[in-house]
């Protein structure tokens, strides 16, 4: 690939208290997180974007990522929202801008028009795309000028995204997957088998599994401690026959339903 994406990165929504949120980058960061992901809906790039500046890191090693809302993807309001993103961020560019979801206000031509201008005017260096199907990623690829460098979606052992994971090998980009440990709410006895196994918790083999997987970049959401637990699951190693037993689990339960979203009511 073209692009590296840092792996994990640290997801931030539903972080919107600007203290914790600034202070979560920042631990981050030092910690040795280079990829942090917000967006327009999460309403906190500005404490993120406080955290990437305020870090000792230098910016040109940080991936900041953040996505035009839904309802922002009309030409006119893609070019100027991502303006306002940026000076939300406090900062001068991102490295991944994306189409958050192809719906509300979403036409492919017009939509993706302004990710090209956006990138060519320097306000993003990469362009990805989120909660696309195999069909929607075709028809955006043949219309970008711009390369597409990611693609965000769930991802966990619970929804394996086979036909997207796929996809993501064949055409060269990253898998971004979000709600990587099924927000520790997802259960299986295959997964509890192999925790047991390991010494470790259900969402930590989630996480390993995403890490085991080619091209996936799992993008966990954590405060406090969970940020260093994620960090230290790339230790975790799942044996063959662990990732066996979950590449063969049928049940599937998806976590984020956009017909039930609350920027769809």
């Amino acid at each position: 690939m073209s692009f590296e994406l840092p792996s994990p990165g640290l997801g931030t929504s539903g972080n919107k208290d600007p203290e914790t949120c600034r202070q979560t980058v920042v631990d981050a960061l030092e910690m040795g997180y280079r990829h942090i992901d917000t967006a327009q809906m999460y309403d906190n790039e500005a404490p993120v974007g406080k955290g990437v500046r305020e870090s000792s890191v230098d910016r040109e090693e940080v991936v900041v990522a953040t996505k035009v809302h839904p309802e922002n993807l009309a030409y006119d309001d893609a070019i100027e929202t991502a303006h306002e993103s940026l000076d939300r961020l406090g900062l001068a560019y991102v490295d991944l801008l994306y189409v958050h979801w192809p719906m509300k206000a979403y036409d492919a031509e017009e939509t993706l028009r302004a990710m090209d201008e956006l990138r060519e005017e320097g306000l993003t260096r990469h362009v990805g795309l989120s909660n696309f199907t195999p069909a929607l990623l075709t028809e955006a690829r043949d219309l970008l000028d711009s390369p597409v460098v990611a693609h965000q979606v769930e991802c966990h052992p619970l929804l394996q995204q086979d036909d997207l994971r796929a996809y993501a090998r064949e055409h060269g980009h990253h898998l971004v997957a979000y709600c990587p440990l099924g927000r520790a709410e997802i259960t299986h006895p295959v997964l509890e088998d192999i925790a047991e196994k390991h010494d470790t918790t259900v969402p930590l083999v989630c996480l390993a599994w995403c890490f085991a997987q080619e091209s996936v970049v799992p993008i966990p959401k954590a405060t406090g401690t969970h940020v260093h637990e994620n960090w230290e699951a790339q230790t975790l190693e799942l044996d063959d026959e662990d990732l066996d037993r979950i590449g063969r689990i049928e049940e599937t339960e998806r976590l984020i339903d956009p017909d039930e979203a609350a920027w769809n009511r």
